[in-house]
Order: C-alpha cells, then sequence, then structure tokens
C-alpha cells in the first residue's frame, strides 16, 4: 500500500513539475536523468489511476456516460427554448445510447430547422456533455459543407478523405463525435461514403465504429416543420401538442427527395441508418424574448425587460399575415445586444 501511493505520488509530482518550474530553470536533459527512475517506477501505479490521469489530460469519454446524460439534460433545460420535441428526443437517444454497452451501430442524429432555431447550439452542448473541452476537444470533429467540401468536381477526393479521418479517429477513440454542418449545402452524394461506419458491422477491417456518435445538421424540411407548426396554430392547438410521429416520417421524406441537400437520395436514409430526424420547431415572440434575457445575463448584466421588448420587436416575423415566427430565431440576438450596451 505504501508503495503504490509512493508511486502514484511520484507520478503526480512528475505531471505537476512542468507547471511548478518556471520555464527554462531545469536543463532538460538534466531534469530527465534526474527523474528518470522515479518516472519508471511511478509509470505503473499511475496509469492504475485512470480517473487522476484523465484530469490532468483529456480522454476517450472524458464524462462517465450518467454524468454525460445528466448534464445533458440540465443544459438543454436551461438553455434551449421553445424546442421541447429536441429536448426530448436527443436526452432519450444520447443517454439511451451512452447506457446501452452493447449498441449494434453508432448513434446517427438528423438536425433539421430554420437558422437560428438551436440546432449548432444543440450540438455543442451535447459535445460538452461528453467532453469537458466540448467543441474543443480533440475528439469532436467539426464539418462544415462549404468550408471542406466546397468543390463539385472534387468529390471522389473529399469521399477518400472523409473515410481516412473518420477510420483514424475512431481507431483512436471508439467514443468520437461527428458533426456535420450545412448538410443542406452539401454536394450530393458525398455523404454516402460514410455508410458503412454507419451501418450494423461488428467490425470494419479490425475497428468497431459502434460507440461513435454522428450528428447532421440541415436547412432542409424547415418548409415541412413549418408546416406542421402553422396547421397546429391555426386550429387552435399548442406547439407543445406537436408530437415526432406528427413530424418525423413527412420530415425525412421531404429531406430524401430534396434535390438540394446533401441527403438526396442518399442511402443513410434509405437504408434507415439515421437513427432520429428531429425538428426544430420556429422560434415565436416570447422565445426570442428568452434568447434576449439569457444572453444579457450571461454578459453579467442585469435584466431590463425594456431593452429585451426592443430587441424582440426589431425582429421579422412571418408569415406576413400572422406574424408569428422569426425568420432569424435567435441567430441576430447577440449582435443587437452590442448596440444597446456599451461593452
Amino acid at each position: 500500500m505504501k508503495l503504490r501511493r509512493g508511486a502514484l505520488r511520484a507520478a503526480l509530482a512528475l505531471v505537476l513539475l512542468p507547471l511548478l518550474t518556471p520555464a527554462g530553470a531545469v536543463e532538460p536533459i538534466s531534469l530527465g536523468l534526474a527523474i528518470a527512475g522515479a518516472a519508471a517506477s511511478a509509470l505503473t501505479g499511475f496509469i492504475s489511476y485512470p480517473r487522476l490521469y484523465c484530469y490532468f489530460r483529456e480522454c476517450c469519454l472524458h464524462q462517465h456516460d450518467q454524468r454525460a446524460a445528466a448534464a445533458l439534460q440540465e443544459n438543454l433545460d436551461k438553455k434551449l427554448f421553445g424546442q421541447h420535441l429536441v429536448s426530448k428526443v436527443v436526452v432519450k437517444a444520447v443517454r439511451g445510447f451512452l447506457n446501452n454497452t452493447n449498441a449494434k451501430k453508432p448513434l446517427a442524429l438528423s438536425l433539421h430547422g430554420w437558422t437560428g432555431t438551436g440546432k449548432n447550439f444543440v450540438s455543442k452542448i451535447v459535445a460538452e456533455s461528453i467532453y469537458k473541452r466540448g467543441l474543443q476537444s480533440k475528439y469532436v470533429h467539426q464539418f462544415v459543407a462549404t468550408l471542406h467540401f466546397p468543390h463539385a468536381h472534387s468529390i471522389n477526393l473529399y469521399k477518400d478523405q472523409l473515410q481516412s479521418w473518420i477510420r483514424g479517429n475512431v481507431s483512436i477513440c471508439p467514443r468520437s463525435l461527428f458533426i456535420f454542418d450545412e448538410m443542406d449545402k452539401m454536394h450530393a452524394g458525398l455523404i454516402d461514403s460514410i455508410k458503412p461506419f454507419l451501418d450494423y458491422y461488428e467490425l470494419l477491417d479490425g475497428v468497431s465504429y459502434r460507440q461513435a456518435i454522428f450528428i447532421f445538421l440541415s436547412n432542409a424540411g424547415a418548409e415541412k416543420i413549418t408546416e406542421v407548426a402553422l396547421d397546429f396554430w391555426r386550429n387552435g392547438r399548442t406547439r407543445e401538442d406537436i408530437q415526432l410521429t406528427h413530424i418525423q416520417n413527412a420530415l425525412s421524406v421531404s429531406v430524401f427527395n430534396n434535390k438540394n441537400s446533401g441527403f438526396w437520395h442518399s442511402t443513410l436514409i434509405d437504408r434507415n441508418l439515421i437513427d432520429y430526424f428531429i425538428p426544430f420547431l420556429p422560434l415565436e415572440y416570447r422565445h426570442v424574448k428568452m434568447c434576449v434575457r439569457v444572453e444579457i445575463e450571461s454578459r453579467g448584466y442585469t435584466v431590463d425587460e425594456d431593452i429585451v421588448s426592443r430587441i424582440a420587436d426589431e425582429m421579422t416575423y412571418f408569415p406576413r399575415e400572422e406574424r408569428i415566427y422569426s425568420d432569424k430565431g435567435c441567430k441576430t440576438v447577440d449582435a443587437k445586444l452590442d448596440y444597446y450596451y456599451d461593452f
């Protein structure tokens, strides 16, 4: 017992030494000779404490599965407005997947809706719930269609690069998270190159992809989502009455047949490899005000309801007659606040 504690203390000192020693105070080679013996004897004891090691170094699946699911629930409840379907489905899907020790395939979520309704925000929260560094984690990988895959004539090259990138990163960390933004701007056929990784294979060339998570973000299908929401509103029903069954099938068909979508006639949809098509409802005036309040508080200011109302009033709403939904959701709230506060 004393030996293990001694090894642990030596390993801890080894980790902390670079943080406590002024830069250049010890010549690296001399330092290496001085602590080589201690490092060798401490290493075994140190790696026997994975939680301690992960305190100092980011590890694959940094947060315990149950803690990750709890953090996801808490953050969505506090920070996401007007999206009861999103909160319910995302939490259940992610929690169930993280707690499943024998998943048959990776988790694939496709988030759809107008700009500013919270798609990027939710993908950020999912990343933060699993990895402490969130989107900055080396195990979280973002792809933006117009940035990473801009040229239609290079689609075959992109397919090869995308496959290599996913294969390499899942080999390092089985619980890798991949986020594909602007799916509505991606060249049709490109995303099908990752089909083998989302399928029900136990191993592909010795690598299992069953613990990975794939999230797709797209504006495609937003018209269908608005159509359903408006129909409920015009019939005197609340948005909270909308259930996933009212939209999901129509949404997947709409995206599949949209020639301007990266999912156009995609095998990912045709083979039912997308687990959930999650609709983000257009945001109403009251939701915009909620966004404004939270943003003001996040900047450390006292909420001024006059400013909240003025910013919400400055937004444009649709349809033209009813003016129910913000055409930019909460996307421009941050910029508008800069006008009212002297930062």
